[in-house]
């Protein structure tokens, strides 16, 4: 048997509302050594971010388990950590593959910077009160991220505060835009 934190399982889902929600960071993505290290994709940016965060909640058989990270480090083009209990390679090979999240609250937050998850299923409205839709997700382009959002139908509105992101209003659940509805 694994150990965890306090040996139950958190039976909360990635998604929902609120600061207990978690968020998923990355996963398991590979073995390290013989004393149950394990190698970590980390989709936080920096990489190295995820290693801040303890505890990891780690999906397991349908349900989240809580891991507290011992600690971890850059090992070349990848991250190594060591988890609390997790103690031989066989150990360590039963966490392969598990998405690791954290707590929602565990991330913190600043005024004028948000979380992607943060901004998914906001509905979004252009500064002339012409709804758009929701956003669906985020992506990556290189030069800035954009903003996935489905209604009608799809739209890729590029994530450029003051010029095209207008006020992100998570109370209200709404971002405004300067964006032409027809576009």
């Amino acid at each position: 048997m694994e150990p965890d934190l306090d040996g139950s399982q958190v039976k909360t889902k990635p998604e929902g509302d609120g600061p207990d929600r978690l968020v998923a960071l990355g996963r398991i993505s590979g073995l390290h050594g013989v004393q149950g290290w394990v190698k970590v994709h980390s989709d936080t940016r920096p990489r190295e971010n995820i290693l801040e965060y303890s505890p990891w909640y780690l999906l397991r058989g349908g349900a989240w388990e809580p891991w507290e990270v011992v600690r971890g480090r850059p090992q070349g083009k990848t991250l190594v950590a060591q988890l609390r209990g997790c103690t031989d390679r066989e150990q360590a090979r039963r966490l392969m593959g598990a998405t690791i999240a954290v707590r929602r609250s565990q991330l913190g937050q600043s005024e004028e910077e948000y979380y992607w998850t943060d901004l998914e299923g906001l509905e979004v409205v252009t500064t002339g009160g012409v709804a758009l839709g929701r956003v669906d997700h985020l992506m990556e382009t290189g030069a800035n991220d954009v903003l996935v959002v489905k209604g009608g139908r799809e739209r890729l509105i590029p994530w450029l505060p003051e010029q095209v992101i207008r006020e992100v209003d998570l109370e209200q659940g709404r971002i405004l835009v300067d964006w032409d509805p027809e576009f």
